[in-house]
């Protein structure tokens, strides 16, 4: 399934501006979406780069889908009740159904004696209307009898179970639970858009529905390539490898956005075994996030092109663009595949990365779910440390919040590139616009918290 309208923009005739000068872009260039403006150093904008990608991406198309399955997602329909709730009149509490009138004058000292003439539990039906004189016993939940119009709790009796003494008088309708008393059929339950919550869940069950119209969790496939790197729990065999953490990290932050996520390592830097690795995952993908290492995906001018863009390139219509950002400067997309499947090509330096993902894949991937905002909102928060930042580029540093009774803090996690430092730690990105060269301790500083949907 197409998710990017390429082919109907560019029906559009929209007037491109002059796109970034790449290492022989293809043909496919001309004809791809027009490319958001740059600056007088050729980089996009991070709010205009996050923009072209979320302009070529559709929702999902919804689905039915059991409501067990449906937590968290979004309700793509308005839901109407088509029952009562409660779906008939029943004990709110346990103790005796009975007519209020046989209890006028009921007190401590000269209580109401009543025969007991049956017993209800719930899912059972009283076998004859109640008469003047009598009680019957109700569990919680129960259904009236025919002719009660009150409860008596058992507090208020002595729980006989022949002949029963009532003590209080009783109201008319006191304890009881009168049909569509909490939603009557009819009643709009949830309007489209609602997010799914446990308690939603219980509701539709309540009402009687085993399944809702709801757009699926996005289906994200993240592919790491590169010869030097191992996956975890497999022993290094020289100096020259280490462990994959960027595409790791990007899978568990997938997870945590709200997608289904598959993990593909091409320990490779041959276009043949990364090509086949990508082609067997498009049947299964919504969007692909391809991970190079950081110095070998390539600056968009430069003649040393990562495996995974080469490929990118090769499987359909690809862009990468210098961002005016740090860290991670260079961000590809592309529609790779007969179906047009998006991708989006992401430095592999984890830091780098946990910004790419903040930054351009998350808002994808919520987008792709029809949640909004699809942008995570900023936070404010005072900065615990000074910090020196260069203009003309957005810069995102990791932090630590740390919350105290009247306001929230944020410190600086360790140095650059030290991951044990940084991003360990870290659940927030101190973000410092383009006009910022320096924050002090004590300014407010926006920030956004890592790990909160």
């Amino acid at each position: 399934m197409a998710l990017f309208g390429r082919r109907k923009r560019a029906q559009q005739g929209a007037e491109e501006p002059e796109p970034i000068e790449t290492p022989d872009p293809g043909p496919e260039e001309e004809t791809g979406p027009a490319l958001p403006p740059v600056d007088a150093e050729g980089r996009r904008g991070v709010d205009g780069h996050r923009e072209f990608v979320l302009s070529l991406v559709d929702e999902l198309p919804p689905f039915g889908q059991q409501i067990l399955d449906a937590l968290d997602l979004s309700l793509c329909e308005d839901v109407i009740s088509p029952v009562d709730l409660p779906a008939f009149d029943h004990a709110g509490v346990p103790g005796y159904a009975v007519q209020a009138a046989d209890l006028e004058g009921a007190k401590d000292s000269d209580p109401v004696v009543l025969a007991v003439v049956g017993h209800v539990h719930p899912g059972q039906v009283a076998p004859t209307p109640l008469s003047p004189g009598t009680a019957m016993t109700l569990s919680a939940g129960a259904p009236i009898p025919e002719n009660a119009d009150a409860v008596v709790p058992l507090g208020d009796t002595d729980e006989g179970a022949d002949d029963v003494l009532i003590y209080r008088e009783a109201s008319l309708g006191q304890y009881i639970r009168r049909r569509g008393e909490d939603l009557a059929a009819g009643t709009q339950v949830f309007e489209a858009g609602q997010r799914l919550s446990p308690g939603a869940i219980g509701l539709l069950a309540a009402i009687g529905q085993d399944k809702a119209l709801v757009r699926p969790r996005p289906r994200v496939v993240v592919v790491s390539a590169g010869a030097d790197l191992v996956e975890p729990g497999i022993a290094l065999r020289d100096q020259g490898q280490s462990y994959d953490a960027a595409s790791v990290l990007l899978a568990a932050a997938a997870k945590q956005a709200g997608a289904v996520v598959y993990h593909v390592a091409a320990a490779s830097d041959d276009p043949l075994v990364v090509t086949q690795a990508i082609q067997d995952q498009l049947v299964r993908a919504d969007l692909l996030v391809l991970v190079d290492r950081s110095e070998s995906i390539g600056s968009a001018a430069s003649s040393e092109i990562g495996v995974l863009r080469r490929v990118a390139d090769s499987l359909g219509w690809s862009n990468v663009a210098e961002v005016a950002m740090a860290p991670g400067t260079t961000h590809g997309v592309g529609l790779i595949g007969t179906d047009e499947t998006p991708a989006l090509l992401v430095p592999g330096e984890p830091m780098a990365a946990l910004v790419a993902f903040e930054a351009f894949v998350r808002p994808v991937i919520r987008k792709l779910r029809g949640v909004t905002p699809v942008i995570r909102p900023a936070a404010a928060a005072v900065v615990r440390n000074d910090i020196d930042s260069t203009t003309g580029r957005r810069e995102f540093v990791a932090g630590v919040i740390e919350a105290t009774d009247d306001q929230r803090r944020v410190r600086v996690a360790g140095a650059p590139g030290r991951l044990a430092e940084s991003i360990g730690p870290a659940n927030a990105l101190i973000l410092l616009d383009e006009e910022t060269d320096r924050v002090v301790a004590g300014d407010i500083v926006p920030v956004w918290l890592l790990g909160e949907e």
